[in-house]
């Protein structure tokens, strides 16, 4: 019997789509022969809770332990009791996607009870006007799960969250006391829930080896009981931990009561530690033989990394793509009402990583030093388009969202043409590095690919910081960039930073400021300010005094070992402006307020941005220099245009000329050429097709046009009419 495996997702994570991290392991683990489930725990416990008889479950245990002890917002819940428990089976059904034909009665607000959640919904004609009655009603269907989360967070267990539990139990847990004292407590009535559906799963029978994947603090506590319950019920079967958490916290693992719980804990990419853990089960391998991995011995911790062994590249692994009835139990909610925003909780996306690692990898507050960053290893496209071919026949979901640190804009090209030259039909979004190769052009190609969304770093928004920070960018390029991919069409996400080492208030505002100018020129739709946390494994945290700042007072660390306090002598008071910013935010994604005087957002005294009020729209109206790549490609995914020759007369002399009329998706226009000319561009058109095997570059272009004696190729390739031809699909990328 081949040793079977059970991979766990523990709760929680999302609601939409599946974290994608078990899938690989069980495509890889299924490939070497061994017979492996992989589970999303938290959306299993989801459906076994928001049912008719769970949530009535729930309810009868308010009654019973809590009463009336409660605030008005759940009471309110409690009394409309009959009201959810009739209604909840309908809206589960409705954002899976199973039956959408109660949509017309969600947004009428008068079938689904409501209580906090919608006590302000002044933005919704705006976000969705009349036409968007679907999006609406997701919308009041989630308002409606969030009332539901909001009494479970009160009067059953504090620690929950749809996408998180026990989650400030795994922050900055410098050592383990207090996850420990927690876990020798009895069970919550909330944490028997996701036991009592763990252990009815039946996924437990046979099994040798159960890994927990812990991507997040939020999933830590829940992994813990999990496999605390393992151990006390199931002693045969070994437990495994790694995941993200483990990846970037764990690394100075020294407590031995971790090992009550699990019998290894592994680092980084995965596919290499377990594999060889269970050889080491089978008895082919020995304990010296494991890899990245933490095992108990004589008492104490010990570090197994046997570096004879070899990672598997990115092009050997497998995939597991996650089927069309796995889909179908996941739940499309849309939180936000801003597009871009919704993109992480609304749609049900393939998951999918078009490389391993960052191609830049030099941002001074990034984890540089850990493999999951360091070590770059792209696949090809024609790989990658194989993948998503895989991976939309078993899941019958044509939308992706490629979750790379930052896709390199050469690799995007390559793949955005081989998804065109296949003729595929994707809709797709990933993160990238606002860089200045994503020209007009090549986002129009992204575009016409299926991109619907970026979401890139522009961090501090401070041409000094983001020197500092080693970002490659600046704020004048991200504005420009930003520009190109909005005249695409394409929604932009930005993750913005405050607080980072000398950082000033005047700075900060000055960021607040540029965002502001960004928002208002319609080229960012989306963003968030995160404050910035010094880590240990980033430049900033390995080398402190570099950047000024001091790494505080070191509690003995032997648990978690990711976020540093630090001091920063010469910056802000950092945290007191995280209000204001965010609410800004929230106003500008609204598109309100854009007018409003920053200080207005803070309560204390802020500085007068020190930006010109139209520096934005200054540097988008810089004029886009052209310059000659002899190695470019030239594409062309339009159509041959409608032609009319005609005679030009000026001051009696005349010369035959020939319009041509294009049309491409929703543009159509014309332009005028000498005869000589139109007759080239006419013979040129269908050669630059993707369908030709060969790819013509911008010099085999220049050579043909000079081959029809034809004068001063670059004069009539920059300048009009031809360089409006990027309306109609023809791109130079």
């Amino acid at each position: 019997m081949a040793f079977a495996v059970h991979l766990i997702t523990p709760p929680f994570t999302q609601l939409n789509t599946p974290y994608p991290a078990i899938k690989y392991l069980q495509g890889f683990l299924q490939s070497r022969g061994y017979k492996v489930i992989a589970t999303d725990l938290g959306m299993d416990t989801l459906l076994d809770i928001f049912n008719r008889d769970g949530l009535a479950q729930i309810f009868d245990w308010i009654e019973k332990n809590i009463g009336d002890k409660i605030s008005d917002n759940s009471r309110r819940i409690m009394q409309q009791r009959s009201d959810y428990c009739s209604s909840i089976e309908t809206v589960v059904e409705f954002l899976q996607g199973r039956d959408y034909s109660h949509t017309h009665l969600i947004v009428q607000r008068n079938f689904l009870p409501e209580a906090g959640r919608f006590a302000e919904l002044d933005y919704v004609e705006d976000a969705f006007g009349n036409m968007g009655i679907h999006d609406k009603a997701k919308h009041f269907a989630t308002l409606y799960l969030e009332d539901l989360a909001d009494l479970i967070t009160e009067c059953v267990d504090e620690r929950f969250g749809f996408s998180r539990y026990a989650e400030k139990l795994g922050r900055c847990a410098n050592n383990f006391d207090e996850i420990y004292e927690a876990l020798q407590a009895e069970p919550t009535f909330f944490e028997s829930l996701y036991l009592k559906t763990l252990e009815s799963s039946g996924y437990l029978e046979k099994v040798k080896l159960c890994g927990f994947s812990v991507p997040f603090p939020g999933n830590l506590f829940s992994a813990l009981r999990c496999a605390q319950w393992i151990k006390i019920n199931k002693p045969e079967i070994k437990t495994v931990m790694g995941g993200g958490f483990a990846n970037t916290e764990l690394r100075s693992l020294k407590d031995p009561r971790v090992f009550e719980f699990f019998d290894f804990v592994c680092l980084d990419d995965g596919e290499l530690p377990i594999e060889n853990i269970i050889h080491y089960f089978e008895g082919k391998k020995t304990r010296e033989d494991l890899v990245r991995t933490f095992v108990l011995e004589d008492g104490k911790v010990a570090y197994k990394n046997n570096i004879s062994y070899r990672d598997y590249g990115i092009k050997d692994l497998v995939n597991k793509p996650i089927f069309e009835e796995e889909f179908k139990r996941f739940m499309d909610v849309l939180e936000v009402v801003n597009p871009m925003h919704s993109l992480w909780s609304n749609g049900k996306w393939n998951k999918m990583m078009l490389a391993h690692g960052c191609y830049w990898g030099k941002c001074t507050f990034c984890d540089t030093s850990l493999d999951y960053i360091s070590r770059y290893e792209p696949l090809t496209a024609a790989d990658i388009c194989d993948r998503m071919m895989e991976m939309m026949y078993q899941s019958n979901q044509s939308g992706f969202h490629f979750v790379d640190e930052a896709a390199p804009p050469s690799l995007l090209k390559a793949m955005a043409l081989e998804i065109i030259k296949r003729k595929m039909v994707v809709s797709w979004w990933t993160n990238i590095r606002f860089e200045k190769s994503f020209t007009r052009e090549l986002c129009m190609l992204l575009k016409a690919s299926g991109c619907i969304g970026v979401s890139g770093g522009l961090e501090v928004a401070s041409d000094r910081l983001l020197a500092l920070i080693n970002k490659g960018i600046t704020v004048s390029q991200v504005a420009q960039v930003n520009r190109n991919f909005a005249e695409a069409g394409i929604m932009v996400h930005a993750y913005l930073m405050y607080g980072f080492p000398t950082q000033t208030a005047q700075e900060t505002i000055d960021s607040l400021e540029m965002v502001r100018q960004m928002f208002q020129a319609g080229i960012l739709q989306s963003a968030f300010w995160h404050l910035f946390t010094m880590t240990a494994h980033s430049p900033v945290g390995l080398c402190p005094e570099k950047y000024k700042v001091k790494a505080a007072q070191e509690a003995v660390i032997t648990f978690a070992n990711n976020d540093v306090p630090h001091i920063d002598p010469t910056g802000a008071d950092h945290e007191t402006f995280g209000y204001g910013l965010k609410k800004s935010l929230h106003n500008y994604m609204h598109h309100q307020c854009l007018d409003k005087p920053l200080h207005t957002w803070f309560d204390f005294k802020t500085p007068k941005p020190s930006v010109a009020p139209d520096y934005i729209q200054k540097c988008l109206e810089e004029e886009q220099l052209s310059s000659f790549k002899p190695n470019a490609r030239v594409v062309y995914l339009g159509h041959l245009p409608q032609t009319e020759a005609f005679i030009k007369s000026k001051k009696g002399n005349q010369w035959e000329m020939m319009s041509l009329k294009f049309v491409y998706k929703k543009e159509q226009g014309e332009i005028k050429l000498s005869r000589k000319e139109g007759d080239w561009l006419l013979q040129i058109l269908p050669t630059l097709s993707l369908q030709n095997p060969k790819p013509t570059t911008l010099q085999q272009v220049k050579d043909s046009y000079e081959q029809a004696d034809l004068e001063d190729f670059e004069l009539f390739w920059f300048n009009k009419p031809m360089n409006g031809l990027w309306r109609f699909g023809l791109w130079v990328v």
